[in-house]
């Protein structure tokens, strides 16, 4: 009976085992699936895999088995590889025929390529990157948790030393992320501990391959192990920026940059390796030590990507019996908000709302349950923004804040675009994964000209914010992708762009030195109090919500008496609304039904919003 070390160690030896049964058993694939999903659902099986998110590369067994939690980047073209070939053992004289699934490089003898037991099989490469925007608690509460379960089985590999026949730039650049790393760790850095090198600045300038890797993350500055995941079944179920956990086999293998350098691609399993121009075969066939293989067993699609609840599979069921339990904390969170927002409880309200918006469902092209909020009134030459958005950091698992700045407009690559070249997706700023919380500093924008990129740019964002969704530019067409983006800007009037909510910052303190007060304000919450808000809001975002006919019926006829003296008080636009901030004010209490008080209170918040905010002529399409 195979033990945790065989299937998580050396899951190879489980797949051959299989596969030597394959003349009895025809489904032996099927049967490999089936046995690795069997074991990860046992207990905490899953939490005793190794993270490539969260385990330096170096540490990790190479063909063992591991996790990645990741967004699809990008979907390169499927590819054949020798599911099965057959070997030439020269010392013996005698003939193996071997499973080719799962793996990248051949092993053992000379491979008969003319055998007839060799069987080509197709599989898809997706290049996957860590989800963009990852808060830091994120990555150290899954560490956290790994520290408890498996890190005694995560050791430096000692059975695996690779040829260095040459020093390639490969191995150079291994060597220096292992010293970053190690130089890291040893002056207390508490940052996520990722061994790769920062993502590059976007700009709007063509960029093809150069002799320094591009890893191509979506957001600048961002950290960590892009990795190629071979899959096997089912690709077609998987989209473009979709988040996922994959569980799969590590290939790390040097012969397969050493391979892609010389063109010795007979020691290949994809025998199309060559065909691929000098571009495609940096991107498609980069440094394993730097952009990892990973052979998909198993891929579980997130919903969430907060560590503190359970995995997609139990999540509903997880909301279902502790629903109420959670919504205690909403004073606490409100408090902590308010402090942070100057003494402002109506905006720290409106912000809980925003917080646990969700695009829910669309109607035609008309996103549901979308809350952009336009916190405006925030002042320019102050810490405030960026305090600010320290805060929702800290509470939400996936964020990224964009100062609006001129520079950044007319140079910053927001929208994806195919580099038909090298044969990929280049990323852009607005590539995201759903539940991202997007923070547009509009105090950052300076008085100057928007050029054509900038003007592109502002019209992604105002695409993004009205329709949920971008725009890729694949040169002779654009391909639209749907998202659900958290958007929140911050501007000292109203902004420049959409908006479904405005509301101006009415500050009760006065702080004499602002930014130790905002600094002191966030401090002061310690992390078990932040975990509860943490929770609060995804169990929130995810509860289904419900009005009955009565309540239908009642908002129909109050909608009728409150424009009966003035049809121009309350649009269908007003309406609709103020039902997004009832359904939103019903879920922050937890309740997944709007009730008579919960409509009246939704009322009573929009006439003090709207009572503060400056009244402004309409030119850009917000919302007053």
């Amino acid at each position: 009976m195979p033990t945790v070390h065989d299937w998580i160690n050396s899951p190879l030896g489980i797949v051959d085992g299989l596969f030597a049964q394959s003349i009895s058993c025809p489904d032996w694939e099927k049967k490999v699936v089936e046995y690795f999903k069997e074991k990860l659902k046992l207990n905490d099986t899953h939490s005793w895999v190794p993270s490539l998110n969260d385990v330096p590369l170096h540490y990790l067994k190479p063909n063992s088995l591991v996790k990645f939690r990741c967004m699809v980047q990008d979907m390169f073209d499927p590819e054949f590889f020798m599911g099965v070939y057959e070997m030439n053992d020269p010392t013996s004289n005698s003939k193996q025929v071997k499973c080719g699934k799962y793996k990248d490089i051949t092993e053992g003898g000379q491979v008969d390529f003319n055998s007839r037991n060799t069987v080509t099989s197709e599989r898809q490469t997706f290049y996957c990157v860590p989800i963009p925007g990852e808060s830091q608690w994120l990555s150290l509460t899954a560490q956290n948790s790994f520290a408890g379960t498996s890190q005694a089985r995560v050791v430096p590999s000692t059975s695996y030393v690779p040829n260095r026949h040459k020093r390639s730039y490969e191995e150079d650049d291994e060597m220096d992320t292992q010293l970053q790393f190690h130089s890291a760790e040893s002056h207390g850095n508490i940052e996520p501990k990722r061994q790769e090198t920062e993502a590059p600045s976007h700009d709007s300038s063509p960029s093809h391959c150069t002799s320094s890797l591009d890893l191509n993350f979506p957001l600048p500055g961002e950290k960590g192990p892009a990795c190629l995941v071979k899959v096997y079944e089912d690709w077609d179920s998987f989209k473009l920026n979709d988040m996922l956990e994959v569980f799969g086999i590590l290939s790390v293998d040097p012969a397969l940059s050493v391979i892609a350098d010389e063109r010795e691609a007979s020691s290949l399993l994809d025998p199309t390796e060559g065909m691929e121009t000098v571009e495609e075969q940096k991107v498609h066939s980069p440094p394993a030590s730097l952009v990892p293989r990973l052979h998909m067993l198993y891929a579980q699609p997130l919903v969430h990507n907060n560590p503190l609840l359970p995995s997609s599979a139990t999540f509903k069921i997880f909301i279902c019996l502790f629903f109420y339990s959670f919504f205690f904390h909403l004073a606490e969170l409100l408090t902590y908000l308010t402090h942070v927002l100057l003494g402002d409880s109506l905006a720290a309200e409106y912000l809980i709302l925003h917080l646990i918006s969700n695009v829910y469902s669309r109607q035609d092209v008309l996103p549901l349950g979308k809350f952009t909020l336009n916190l405006s009134g925030c002042p320019h030459s102050s810490p405030f923004t960026e305090h600010l958005y320290k805060v929702i950091q800290q509470l939400v698992p996936s964020s990224y804040r964009l100062c609006m700045s001129l520079h950044n407009m007319n140079n910053q690559r927001m929208v994806p675009r195919k580099d038909y070249t090298a044969n990929r997706l280049l990323s852009g700023t607005l590539q995201l994964a759903n539940n991202t919380s997007l923070f547009l500093d509009e105090t950052q924008l300076e008085q100057g000209q928007l050029d054509a990129t900038g003007v592109r740019n502002i019209t992604a964002l105002g695409n993004l914010i009205s329709w949920q969704k971008v725009d890729y530019d694949f040169n002779y067409h654009q391909m639209e992708f749907s998202c659900n983006i958290n958007v929140l800007i911050t501007s000292e009037g109203r902004s420049l762009l959409p908006s479904d909510c405005q509301v101006h910052l009415r500050p009760t303190l006065n702080p004499p030195n602002l930014e130790e007060y905002l600094s002191a304000v966030q401090v002061a919450q310690v992390p078990s109090q932040l975990n509860k808000y943490r929770i609060y809001l995804s169990v929130a975002r995810a509860v289904n919500y419900t009005i009955s006919d009565e309540i239908t019926k009642a908002v129909e006829e109050d909608f009728v008496e409150m424009r009966k003296d003035d049809p121009q008080s309350m649009s269908a636009e007003d309406l609709h609304r103020l039902l997004d901030v009832a359904r939103l004010l019903s879920l922050s209490h937890g309740q997944n039904t709007l009730s008579r008080d919960g409509w009246m209170k939704a009322k009573q918040l929009e006439a003090l919003r709207i009572s503060r905010t400056p009244q402004q002529k309409c030119v850009n399409g917000n919302e007053p």
